[in-house]
């Protein structure tokens, strides 16, 4: 084990590690605290070490039993190995990740004694807010969450055409007329035999997002997701629901997500309103759906499924969407919630005529979710 590894902070440096592995939240301040904290405890004494990081590590009440978990397994074990004196041979550099062009300059490195192990602690707002509930984010970090939403691209799902496309392939369909026209160039000898196969195209994908009040979370985040696909793709149609539902694919097109956002505002009248899931869908399928808008395509619904409409409705229309796209992907931020049951009577209509279920409450999911269209 060198050195670095081998004094206090190096372990503690592991400790915080591990707790954030089994799920705790931890900021750069809180393990910035409790590297100093460690520098005047008494490591004889287990307890000094515990309430340690128990002060100045934990921030929620859910994290203690990982806290305790963790400290058994890593302090009482690799703990015995601590050199005490080591405590102020180690300096840290902390290093930081993903800083907006128009935030703060990242620190200079600390200057030190030369000869004295560094550790580098890299610091990436993005993986902060990764796992975070968008209900939970401060004006800041909606911000923070609206650059990085904006960097998402879509892979949508491919389909097999039937227009065809010259192939590399020397085995397959017999490329007709590239065949008469080589033979033409070689006074009637075949010499190569072309060969063509059909076109993988993608697949439209069809956003219908929710609006309500119960969605306000989640529902700007959600927009800025939809502008992000529509900016990166031409076979995608954005439409909101509330009280009614309302195409507006032509105002997410802009390059400008807040010119895109405050077009969409000016359009849509029923933001933040009740939410009528039967009714919207309906119009969907009579008014673009039976059209062939929705053929072969890949629906995203998202919404939390709370629907003050007809129950009976909604199940109907969804059967009627399920009949014409490829696949529906119900996108629900409470299904991240702990001991999560799709009970609401709109999300219980839906459930029958849906492929998959995903989260939507975080940027993470987000991100799992353009993984989910690409299948």
């Amino acid at each position: 084990m060198d050195d670095a590894a081998s004094t206090i902070e190096g372990f503690a440096l592991g400790f915080v590690d591990a707790l954030r592995r089994r799920g705790a939240v931890i900021g750069l301040d809180r393990a910035l605290s409790y590297q100093r904290a460690l520098t005047v405890v008494d490591f004889s004494k287990r307890a000094e070490v515990y309430w340690a990081g128990r002060a100045t590590l934990l921030g929620r009440p859910e994290d203690l039993a990982d806290y305790d978990d963790v400290f058994a397994s890593w302090w009482l074990t690799a703990g015995d190995r601590i050199d005490p004196a080591s405590a102020s041979r180690l300096a840290v550099d902390v290093g930081f990740d993903d800083e907006p062009a128009d935030g703060p300059s990242p620190p200079e490195p600390r200057s030190g004694d030369t000869r004295r192990p560094i550790v580098t602690v890299r610091w990436s707002p993005a993986e902060a807010l990764r796992r975070r509930d968008f209900a939970t984010y401060d004006p800041g970090e909606i911000a923070e969450a609206r650059r990085l939403i904006a960097r998402l691209r879509l892979r949508g799902a491919m389909r097999r055409s039937h227009r065809w496309e010259p192939s590399r392939a020397r085995t397959g369909r017999l490329d007709t007329r590239a065949t008469v026209r080589a033979m033409m160039r070689t006074h009637g000898e075949l010499v190569a035999r072309p060969t063509r196969r059909r076109r993988d195209v993608a697949r439209r994908v069809i956003v219908l997002c929710d609006i309500s009040g119960s969605m306000e979370p989640y529902a700007r985040p959600f927009a800025r997701f939809a502008h992000a696909v529509a900016s990166g793709r031409r076979r995608v149609e954005i439409f909101t629901i509330g009280t009614r539902m309302t195409r507006v694919t032509h105002e997410l097109r802009s390059h400008d997500p807040d010119a895109a956002l405050a077009a969409v505002a000016a359009t849509v009248r029923d933001w933040s309103g009740g939410t009528r899931l039967g009714e919207g869908l309906r119009t969907f399928n009579d008014s673009w759906g039976s059209r062939g808008l929705a053929r072969g395509a890949v629906v995203l619904i998202l919404s939390d499924g709370w629907d003050r409409g007809d129950t009976v409705l909604l199940g109907r229309e969804m059967q009627r969407l399920r009949r014409t796209a490829h696949r529906i992907v119900w996108v629900n931020p409470l299904k991240a919630s702990e001991g999560y049951e799709p009970t609401a009577q709109g999300m219980a209509a839906a459930l029958p005529w849906i492929d998959e279920l995903v989260e939507g409450h975080s940027l993470g999911s987000l991100e799992d979710l353009v993984e989910v269209i690409a299948r």
